[in-house]
């Protein structure tokens, strides 16, 4: 019986690690114009060094 209920326990709190781990990876992710800015700036880096 006892057994159950940790097996149970234990389950919501992975479930809630996981939509916590989720969430923060949404919230800190770069924006879209920094990934287009910094893709740019390794192609013109890139382009340099063939020259």
């Amino acid at each position: 019986m006892a057994s159950k209920i940790w097996k149970k326990l234990l389950f919501i709190i992975l479930i809630i690690a996981c939509l916590f781990d989720i969430t923060i990876k949404l919230v800190q992710r770069n924006s879209f114009k920094s990934e287009l800015q910094s893709s740019a700036q390794y192609v013109q880096n890139v382009m340099k060094g063939q020259e």
